[in-house]
């Protein structure tokens, strides 16, 4: 099962802000730790992230700077900046209040029911 894309959309700079809150990272190993974390339901390209990241330093939530490791290629680092922990911290309250309204419609008062015994009218 893939996210729908929709999801993915409003999902990506939370959690791109939020994988950038443990610390700085390149483009690649985002891609991996987005991936990881989902358990392969979440499978971002390059060209979902890079825009992204380049947004997001437009909007000056995230630094950016060239390192390079001995024997390896030079890469773009990013990291957070306390304008983006800012939104971080906004992002995750309405995502928590987003998640907590969906548990509420979806269990209600625990009694998780399937789909499937909802009748057509909407009326439980």
């Amino acid at each position: 099962m893939r996210v729908a894309k929709d999801l993915v959309a409003a999902s990506a700079t939370p959690m791109v802000l939020g994988i950038l809150a443990e610390g700085e990272s390149y483009g690649y190993a985002i891609l991996r730790r987005i991936n990881e974390l989902s358990g392969g339901e979440l499978d971002w390209t390059e060209g979902l992230l890079y825009p992204l990241l380049h947004r997001l330093e437009r909007l000056g939530y995230v630094e950016s700077s060239w390192q390079s490791v001995t024997g390896e290629r030079r890469r773009k680092y990013y990291r957070i900046t306390d304008t983006g922990l800012a939104e971080l911290a906004e992002q995750r309250r309405q995502w928590d209040t987003v998640v907590a309204t969906l548990k509420e419609i979806w269990v209600g008062s625990g009694d998780f029911r399937p789909f499937g015994a909802i009748p057509m009218g909407g009326q439980a």
